[in-house]
């Protein structure tokens, strides 16, 4: 059997260092479509995101954010607009492609870790790859064990998910959204939960592997400190980007 090298996961990320990741133009999102209770949360998105891009998300709570993070990350379709990754028109995929093209070019990091808390910190990171082979192999583990290291884990390596700090927990979820080396990392208040210290240190890993990796960044929070750490604000009022 010929093992992949995981460090060289397929997608269709462009090389330029300007390169557009995702591109939204007039993108709408409505609930309930067609009854008498169809409500519009988002009224018009257009937002580009280029390579390499540090975003912090702010807005009120109803603004859209989460919508707006949802459609970016392809768990939710808009009702009219249109939305390219890396290249590609996603408009017209089908759920099966959907799929594919977020597994290869999307990584998450919420505000909860949702690691399999039965399992270890080393086996989570394991979890995304495992989707292409069905089981896991060397290059998993050493891939796996190298993204436990840059996060400083190592010696938590082989500690279930649940004899682990809420910290080391979320930095653990970190490693596992960059398994695939993904082209964009897309954050949902993942400091939220978290006390100052280890907010910073989930904030700092990913300002990390956004500079050395050029991986895109769209960091939801309501932390305006953090947010004035970020390369841009994105301000989201009223289902609209205002700034």
């Amino acid at each position: 059997m010929v093992e992949t090298d995981l460090r060289e996961s397929p997608k269709s990320t462009p090389d330029p260092a300007n390169a557009v990741v995702v591109q939204l133009r007039d993108v709408h999102k409505a609930f309930n479509v067609g009854t008498p209770i169809e409500t519009e949360v988002l009224h018009g998105i257009d937002l580009t995101l280029h390579k390499g891009d540090f975003c912090a998300v702010m807005g009120p709570s109803g603004s859209g954010k989460s919508t707006l993070l949802n459609i970016v990350g392809l768990l939710d379709r808009p009702t009219t607009g249109t939305l390219q990754l890396c290249g590609e028109e996603t408009t017209a995929l089908d759920d099966r492609a959907l799929t594919r093209l977020r597994g290869h070019n999307i990584g998450f990091v919420f505000q909860y870790h949702h690691l399999i808390t039965a399992f270890t910190a080393l086996e989570n990171v394991m979890m995304p790859m495992l989707g292409n082979a069905g089981f896991p192999n060397a290059a998993m583990q050493q891939r796996a064990a190298e993204l436990i290291a840059s996060v400083g884990l190592t010696p938590w390596a082989n500690n279930l998910a649940s004899n682990m700090s809420g910290g080391q927990q979320q930095r653990v979820a970190l490693a596992r959204a960059l398994a695939m080396n993904p082209a964009l990392l897309l954050a949902d208040e993942p400091t939220g939960n978290l006390d100052t210290k280890s907010a910073d240190s989930v904030f700092e890993l990913l300002r990390r592997f956004n500079r050395e990796h050029g991986t895109t960044v769209l960091f939801v929070t309501h932390n305006a400190e953090l947010a004035k750490r970020c390369d841009k604000i994105i301000q989201v009022v009223d289902g609209l980007i205002t700034a």
